[in-house]
């Protein structure tokens, strides 16, 4: 079983995707260990605490710098004998102890198809209101593997249709039901069925033609 850390910072939609998948047996090979909250009032607790999950805080408020709260993530992670560590609505960056040490092994969906608008700030409704100025006719989300720089190696895409009319919310309600809502689990299933093998700056599926 891979012991899978999820971190949280907000209302944890997508943290809910993930425990309902593994409750739902979507997510073989799956240990659910713990959520970690950088916010002590995070609604993503509580529905932690529903489905009986180990929850923890580190409260990012209580740090002097970023340096200090991303030291005592990284170390509550290997306290937790982390294998896999994935962002359900996380919104610091990550420090480089942890990129490195779990270097392939962090997961991560955004509202974007990456490339495209990974510049955006993904914490905001940026990533919307810059597709709808575009006038793009497709959106959609991206699940990928987290690194040092903008994005990652790409796991999975959704494209998601840009309605006449859209505005910033209501595109970003499709897409994380279209999309978001449904990739996180599918990628995290995938890794944990050791299915997925980065290859420099590409993901292979098993099974899948290259």
């Amino acid at each position: 079983m891979v012991k899978t850390v999820i971190l949280v910072s907000g209302g944890g939609t997508n943290l809910q995707a993930v425990m309902d998948a593994h409750l739902f047996g979507e997510i073989p090979n799956c240990e659910l260990t713990a959520v970690i909250s950088s916010d002590p009032e995070a609604y993503a607790l509580i529905r932690a605490k529903s489905a009986n999950l180990p929850t923890y805080v580190v409260d990012r408020t209580l740090f002097p710098n970023v340096q200090s709260y991303n030291t005592a993530v990284e170390q509550k992670l290997q306290d937790l004998d982390a294998e896999l560590v994935v962002l359900a609505g996380y919104v610091h960056p990550l420090g480089h102890g942890a990129l490195r040490n779990y270097e392939g092994r962090i997961v991560n969906v955004c509202p974007v198809l990456l490339p495209a608008f990974g510049d955006s700030n993904m914490n905001t409704m940026e990533p919307y209101e810059r597709a709808i100025r575009a006038g793009v006719k497709l959106s959609g989300a991206t699940a990928y593997f987290v690194t040092a720089g903008s994005g990652g190696p790409i796991i999975l895409q959704q494209a998601v249709e840009v309605w006449e009319g859209d505005t910033p919310k209501t595109l970003q309600r499709r897409i994380m039901e279209e999309a978001e809502w449904k990739l996180l689990p599918q990628a995290v299933a995938l890794y944990c069925q050791g299915q997925l093998a980065i290859e420099g700056d590409v993901v292979r599926i098993a099974g899948q033609r290259k």
